[in-house]
């Protein structure tokens, strides 16, 4: 199986940005945009986060075969640009793998870089306890089941799980899309009441952003 990583990046634009001259705005956002665009071998979409949290404004959801790839095409952005006044707020790495708790994925369990776009990508960093991997698997199994079975009740809602181990902070990468914020907080909620609760250690900070297509993001950041 070929492994594929995924980044959830999250850029901070530096607020002279939006003072400078309306053509030059135009054009380095332009810039900007084409060099995602072009990148070659990594899938990105991007969501706008303009005032909903502080310092981030925009978060690049990407998919690419390498760790190299995400590097490259994240270094020809940041030099290109719009990109040369933002800065990196957040980045949570994480690859592809079969989950050991699920023998066949539903639709809600696929990966996040297949079929139509939500509106909303919800993604956050995601580590459980030492405790927990020193259970049993049949125990860790049962657990998971219970889990599993309360997110199968909100089929709105897709989810993708990417391994951090090794290269990233965290443990995972856990990412949600839905056309329904209510009720995905719903669900937030009714996991919170499952056994797997006990274990979680970290799954802060939070980026909800809003899909924006690359066309879109000009008007919005205030080019």
């Amino acid at each position: 199986m070929t492994n594929q990583f995924v980044q959830a990046l999250a850029l901070g634009l530096d607020p002279a940005w939006r003072r400078l001259p309306d053509a030059q705005r135009r054009s380095t956002c332009a810039d900007f945009i084409s060099s995602i665009e072009q990148a070659k071998a990594v899938t990105t979409y991007t969501y706008t986060m303009v005032g909903l949290q502080a310092g981030v404004d925009l978060v690049l959801w990407r998919l690419a075969p390498s760790l190299d790839a995400l590097e490259e095409s994240a270094a020809a952005a940041l030099r290109c640009g719009m990109g040369t006044w933002m800065s990196v707020k957040e980045s949570f790495l994480g690859m592809i793998e079969p989950s050991q708790y699920v023998k066949k994925p539903t639709p809600q369990e696929q990966s996040l870089f297949s079929g139509e776009r939500s509106r909303y990508l919800i993604v956050y960093p995601f580590t459980k306890s030492a405790d927990w991997y020193l259970l049993d698997k049949d125990t860790r199994q049962r657990v998971m089941n219970e889990h599993m079975k309360v997110g199968h009740a909100y089929p709105q809602v897709r989810q993708l799980l990417a391994y951090s181990f090794g290269i990233d902070d965290q443990d995972f990468v856990v990412a949600y899309e839905t056309d329904d914020l209510a009720a995905f907080g719903e669900l937030v909620r009714a996991l919170r009441a499952t056994e797997s609760r006990r274990s979680t250690v970290r799954d802060t900070p939070i980026l909800a952003g809003i899909h924006r297509r690359p066309d879109e993001l000009a008007e919005l950041l205030g080019a």
